[in-house]
């Protein structure tokens, strides 16, 4: 593994022009090399880790086995929902769930960050404890070369990962209905895989946070885990009694209270990136949705009932996908300023 990575840094830094006659010295001083200090070599050096191991095979074949259950249970019921709507078939196919079987939105919601941890949770200390990771800064590349460039490979792994999955998933759908979609649906389906792509990634950004502030690899992913089922079962519920306490309501409650006891409710839920994403793309996939906030009975007197247009849809769920960016960008922050600040030898 060091030999490999000598091998692609040393084949970088000569093809960009740095030989031996850019040492100085008598070669006591390497410049680093170009290309983003190496970064383009330690990105290619883990695209190839990551489609080659056998972790990313398992989870690949994971994600396709549960995207193929839910649109089987899609189509089990889909006859049922033609039948009381018959708009938008192609967007059922995500959004339906069988009689066991979840949807498919359903199932990224839940297997998303298990995508992003299998990715991340041992990016750093797996090769701290191996001793290769001083060794890799040894090599003239800068040090912020090496996180960045394993960040940059896990997401592209889930954008191709999630596209891939989408594709095969709609394929599946349109060859058991017969039904092609239109435009708009085409669309909806593109910002929904968008949107999941930048879930994960925020999950990869936590676990590569954790790969580095813990020694071992076990312990990073405890935490992720933890942190996974917190935010998909737990938050809810921690909301929810965080709202009863500042704003009860009782059996006389007044408009008023249940009203500033819901929007308690929704403005800490909305710090979860599972109810972020989830409400985001329940939005996006339901034209018929038409606002994200509470609709009081006034609002709603003279409103016309029909779908709105993917561009309205689009700015509806524009703050949720800014909070998602937000949100990676700061752990992955967070993780980048770690790295270059801790020691990185093994003991």
């Amino acid at each position: 593994m060091v030999v490999s990575i000598k091998r692609k840094i040393k084949d970088s830094f000569l093809s960009e022009g740095n030989s031996g006659k850019n040492m100085s010295d008598g070669g006591a001083r390497v410049r680093p090399c170009k290309g983003m200090g190496g970064m383009t070599a330690l990105y290619r050096k883990e695209m190839s880790d990551h489609i080659r191991s056998k972790r990313f095979l398992i989870v690949l074949g994971l994600i396709l086995l549960t995207s193929c259950a839910s649109i089987y249970g899609a189509l089990t019921s889909l006859s049922d929902a033609i039948a009381s709507d018959a708009s938008c078939i192609f967007l059922k196919l995500f959004t339906l769930s069988g009689s066991s079987i979840p949807s498919f939105t359903s199932f990224i919601a839940l297997l998303g960050p298990f995508v992003g941890l299998s990715l991340g949770f041992d990016a750093i200390n797996s090769e701290r404890s191996e001793g290769t990771l001083n060794r890799l800064v040894a090599q003239p590349v800068y040090r912020d070369a090496v996180i960045n460039g394993k960040f940059l490979a896990g997401a592209t792994i889930i954008f191709i990962m999630v596209f891939s999955m989408g594709l095969i998933a709609g394929a599946v759908g349109l060859l058991a209905t017969g039904v092609p979609p239109a435009a708009e649906e085409a669309g909806r389906v593109l910002v929904l895989l968008f949107f999941t792509s930048v879930y994960i990634c925020f999950w990869l950004a936590l676990s590569i946070l954790c790969s580095v502030l813990c020694r071992h690899a076990a312990t990073s992913a405890m935490i992720v885990i933890a942190l996974w089922i917190f935010f998909a079962l737990f938050m809810t519920l921690v909301v929810s009694i965080v709202a009863n306490a500042l704003y009860p309501m009782g059996q006389t409650a007044s408009a008023g209270q249940i009203l500033d006891n819901y929007s308690c409710q929704m403005s800490l839920n909305r710090l979860s990136p599972y109810y972020l994403y989830s409400e985001a793309v329940s939005t996006i996939m339901n034209p018929m949705v038409r606002s994200t906030n509470i609709i009081l009975p006034q609002q709603l007197s003279g409103a016309i009932t029909g779908y709105l247009s993917l561009g309205q849809s689009c700015l509806l769920v524009w703050p949720h996908l800014t909070g998602l960016l937000a949100l990676t960008a700061v752990v992955f922050a967070a993780s980048y300023i770690s790295f270059m600040r801790r020691e990185i030898r093994s003991r």
